[in-house]
């Protein structure tokens, strides 16, 4: 592990009702989050290659901590995303090194395909403040019921010189969903889009 990880928390929401209608099965959102050292904090360095490398290790990790808190097979989640927060020593471009090269392959490895691009967000920020995890279909972008979200935070993160990464899956889309768009369950899972 190149990754210098102080903590992993793992979040589970599970929706059961929603304006007074029952919703069965329940709607559920995993999100996995590691606190990690910023290697670069306070200082400006070109080469980001460090943190492109401990991005596709989360990537894989918080997948699939995501998938068996959801109690899962991988092939049952139905939609990603990623997100990260940058403690005040750091930059943006860290969060992008993170998400961005590496960390969508092992994720989509510990969902099962996943031929749709990953949903991210990245923000600067101190101890307990909100990330906000995009969610989409992981093999098709146009299906509008799994356009989501869910927020996270820690009290103690990030500190200065941390980031906080975060990956989200589900197990199904938002509750009551009826703005039309393509159905889940007409997804082909061949272009991402369709």
């Amino acid at each position: 592990m190149i990754a210098e990880i102080r903590k992993i928390t793992v979040f589970v929401e599970e929706t059961l009702s929603e304006m007074g209608q029952a919703i069965s099965p329940p709607t559920r959102k995993a999100a996995a989050v590691a606190v990690i050292a910023n290697p670069f904090a306070g200082r400006y360095v070109e080469d980001l290659t460090p943190l492109i490398d401990i991005g596709a290790e989360l990537g894989g990790l918080l997948g699939r901590k995501c998938v068996e808190a959801l109690g899962i097979s991988p092939a049952q989640a139905e939609s990603y995303g990623k997100a990260a927060l940058v403690g005040e020593d750091g930059e943006l471009e860290h969060a992008a090194a993170l998400l961005h090269p590496s960390l969508g392959k092992p994720l989509r490895e510990a969902v099962e395909k996943g031929a749709a691009l990953v949903p991210s967000s990245k923000k600067r920020g101190g101890p307990g403040r909100p990330l906000d995890i995009p969610l989409g279909h992981k093999d098709a972008a146009y299906v509008r019921s799994h356009f989501d979200g869910m927020e996270v935070s820690l009290a103690d993160a990030p500190r200065p010189a941390e980031i906080m990464v975060a990956v989200a899956v589900t197990d199904s889309g938002r509750p009551l969903a009826r703005v039309g768009g393509l159905k889940a369950s007409d997804v082909e899972g061949k272009d991402g889009l369709r």
